[in-house]
């Protein structure tokens, strides 16, 4: 199975202003993140999109893999798409550039879910922590037996009505596709969940197409702050 990861990288972040190219461990923060992702075994080929001609300079030099995307994309997702229209693969990762913390287990993991050919959407789930249980920055998802999403909130889900302690799952924000999958997500309008909840992935559900989600042990920490900047970085000079 032809597996691609791409790593859409825009240059104008809010919260965390020039975030890709901000330094951690010693190299720009969207270079640490194809790095790590590069040591997976399972993929054929690894990708960063952007719209910054800066962030293009800066891979070049690098030699990290880059394309130019449009600069009218309001999401990864449809940077994925873009460069699914010219490279072929069964797959594609949407793996996001503010996530260094990114294993090859969680390559694995994923792919893993893709290789039912039922399957068109995949993405990841582990165990929350406390403090993440009620963090709305840290998304929460909900599945059913067959470990297809029921939902992902912002909100701490399943409510514990009765205090029976209930199992909580967070997301992580990787995501794998076929190509159907990514040119129906581009075809349809934002949906109110994903424009309520700011989650994309509620597009694919509000509409019908189903998102497996794989388990996996191992927690990450997307950098939206200068805390999240210092705090993985002190993690990955441990590692």
């Amino acid at each position: 199975m032809r597996a691609i990861a791409v790593i859409p990288a825009r240059l104008a972040s809010t919260r965390l202003p020039r975030k890709m190219l901000r330094e951690i461990a010693g190299k720009p923060l969207v270079g640490a993140v194809y790095e790590v992702v590069r040591f997976s075994p399972l993929l054929n080929d690894v990708i960063i999109a952007t719209d910054s001609d800066e962030i293009l300079q800066v891979c070049r030099r690098n030699g990290w893999k880059a394309q130019m995307t449009s600069a009218a994309h309001s999401s990864g997702t449809q940077r994925v798409h873009e460069v699914s229209n010219s490279i072929a693969a069964d797959i594609y990762l949407n793996v996001q550039g503010d996530e260094p913390l990114t294993r090859p287990e969680h390559i694995a993991t994923l792919i893993d879910v893709m290789q039912d050919s039922s399957v068109h959407v995949g993405t990841l789930k582990t165990t929350a922590s406390a403090a993440d249980i009620t963090n709305p920055n840290a998304v929460k998802v909900v599945t059913d037996a067959m470990e297809r999403a029921l939902y992902f909130s912002r909100a701490t889900i399943p409510h514990d009505r009765d205090g029976m302690g209930s199992q909580y799952y967070k997301h992580l924000g990787l995501y794998a596709y076929r190509k159907p999958a990514l040119d129906r997500f581009v075809a349809l309008p934002e949906s109110s969940l994903e424009r309520s909840e700011r989650l994309e992935q509620l597009r694919f559900l509000e509409n019908g197409i189903p998102i497996f989600v794989g388990d996996t042990p191992y927690d990450t920490i997307g950098i939206d702050t200068e805390e999240d900047l210092r705090r993985v970085e002190m993690l990955l000079r441990g590692r």
